[in-house]
């Protein structure tokens, strides 16, 4: 089984959208904070915050903390005696409170409809800090709090927000976090639902926003703040898995006691206090066979695509590190922004409209297709050890666009490192050829591969120092990264950021592949085949919007 495990979402909703659109796993758990602020503008949500501020020192100048701000503020204004400016201030609370209330919903709403179109995997949410209880949402067929499920031989469950009064959410609506203290730091006499809930269930993956005491906890000023009862649960029973979040800084890799800790980092964009921004985007993908923890691949997402950062699997009883892409891993150790600080390179028109065609049919994106990225996922797995890992492709076709079905074949680009005597023509060198022989025989009759063409990395690189603009084999990959769905894009990935390093040279390039992307777009088999995935559309009863039949129009200059 693989899950993919994000957190601290923070409304990056679009983000979601794309990265559901890009993976493939049996199972997706999106945690808390889902959404950021409950109004569509930061100048009401500021506003609403001054006044919530205002109520919040004098619910504690009259020494009525144990009530929710809202009814506080309730009681106060049916008060005969207020002032005017409690009464006008009071009443403004209120109707921003309903506004919050509905926006929130709306929010869960567009969330709900984006994870909708996972067909094939399971989708489970877990409300944070900033969110409401998911159960009064559109999200309460997917919430995780105090729910747990049986997923083969697994049992997941998770427990949702946290031991902090959040600033800006109304206390009426946020999940109530009942493990141990109150908002106020306060120990909560009334129940804790946390522990015994774990206890009837019994996990093998524990899925929590705040963080046990004293692993991945500690915040940017210092000091462990995680659940005590969270980490006793685990220290002293058999839990696989304990996944969280909430604290951004405190991100890694954990074993204690048997059980693996393990904290992503933000997911969506977050802007600080101060009014920094850090960009997000990380994420584990977890592989499990059975009741055996396999791997766990520590991920980046960032405009379109997937970094591997780092890998961990179990080693003579610990659990080994293996740092994939060094730049990346070190910039969020030192809470530095590495992708946002580029400048994004212009795609030429061409490339643009392709990607918003292909982002709309991968949002119905069908078993098939999924089936066919999972295959070639493990035949490059299978291939690493004979390829010294240096084996990556790129998708075209129908897997590309998300739209295969039972008769589809494989359109592939081969990226390899084919040594000095290549030659240029993929169906010429022995390499490719040998891993060509090799890829059919691990897919098998099932699936008919057709390779498109064969890159070599080596070439690439030494085109890109040299700032070769006429390199064929150059613009080729450049054309194919514009447009393909990887596979091991860890292998590709040192060679593109080499080439982002010189965004004018990219740029260039870019513009000796205009006129063999355009070409491309307007071949009759292409336009056939566009033609072809609309219909497979129609034929699930989806209707394709007049807009994104625009695009295609503009993208296949068609009046």
């Amino acid at each position: 089984m693989r899950i993919i495990y994000l957190t601290d979402i923070h409304g990056d909703f679009e983000r979601v959208k794309n990265l559901l659109s890009e993976t493939v796993a049996h199972l997706y758990i999106i945690a808390g904070d889902l959404i950021d602020i409950p109004f569509y503008n930061m100048e009401t949500s500021i506003r609403y915050h001054e006044l919530q501020s205002y109520f919040h020192g004098l619910r504690m100048k009259m020494d009525e903390e144990d009530k929710l701000l809202e009814d506080f503020v309730d009681d106060l204004l049916e008060s005969p005696d207020i002032t005017d400016v409690i009464q006008e201030k009071g009443t403004r609370y209120q109707q921003y409170t309903i506004r919050a209330r509905r926006v929130m919903q709306q929010k869960y709403k567009v969330l709900m409809n984006i994870i909708s179109m996972k067909k094939k995997s399971r989708v489970f949410c877990l409300p944070g800090n900033y969110d409401m209880d998911l159960k009064y949402t559109s999200l309460h067929d997917h919430d995780l709090h105090l729910h747990w499920y049986k997923i083969d031989d697994l049992r997941i469950c998770g427990y949702g927000g946290a031991e902090v009064w959040t600033p800006g959410i109304p206390e009426r609506y946020i999940v109530q976090y009942q493990a141990g203290m109150d908002a106020y730091g306060r120990r909560n006499r009334k129940r804790n639902e946390m522990y015994p809930f774990f206890r009837m269930v019994k996990p093998h993956i524990i899925v929590a926003h705040q963080p046990a005491y004293g692993i991945n906890d500690n915040t940017s000023a210092g000091g462990a703040f995680g659940s005590p009862l969270l980490r006793t649960y685990c220290d002293d029973n058999p839990v696989m898995l304990c996944l969280t979040g909430h604290a951004h800084d405190s991100w890694g890799v954990k074993l204690h006691e048997g059980t693996l800790y393990l904290n992503p980092s933000n997911f969506g964009q977050v802007t600080g206090p101060t009014g920094e921004v850090t960009e997000g985007g990380f994420f584990y993908q977890i592989e499990i066979d059975h009741l055996n923890l396999k791997s766990v691949i520590f991920k980046k997402f960032h405009d379109g695509r997937v970094f591997d950062v780092a890998d961990y699997y179990p080693h003579g009883g610990k659990w080994v590190e293996e740092i994939i892409d060094r730049e990346r891993y070190e910039a969020l150790k030192d809470r530095r922004n590495y992708d946002m600080k580029d400048v994004k390179y212009s795609h030429i028109p061409e490339i643009q409209l392709f990607k918003e065609i292909r982002q709309f049919f991968r949002m119905y994106q069908t078993p098939e297709t999924e089936e066919r990225v999972d295959k070639l996922e493990e035949v490059v797995d299978l291939l690493e050890d004979k390829l010294q890992g240096e084996i990556a492709m790129d998708v075209m076709g129908s897997v590309n666009m998300g739209t295969s079905h039972a008769g589809s074949d494989i359109d592939l680009v081969l990226y390899l490192r084919c040594g000095t005597d290549c030659t240029d023509g993929h169906n010429e060198c022995d390499t490719s050829l040998e891993t060509q022989a090799m890829v059919r025989e691990l897919l098998g009759d099932r699936f008919e591969p057709h390779f498109m063409d064969c890159i070599d990395l080596n070439h690439v690189e030494k085109s890109i120092e040299e700032k070769n603009f006429e390199c064929e084999i150059l613009q080729r990959f450049v054309a194919y990264r514009s447009i393909c769905r990887p596979i091991n894009y860890r292998v590709i990935a040192p060679v593109e950021d080499l080439l982002n390093t010189d965004m004018i040279f990219r740029k260039e390039v870019e513009g000796s592949t205009q006129s063999y992307i355009q070409i491309f777009a307007h071949t009759s088999e292409h336009v056939r085949s566009l033609k072809k995935y609309e219909s497979r559309l129609n034929d699930l009863g989806i209707k394709v919007p007049e807009s994104v039949k625009r695009t295609i129009k503009q993208y296949l200059k068609e009046d």
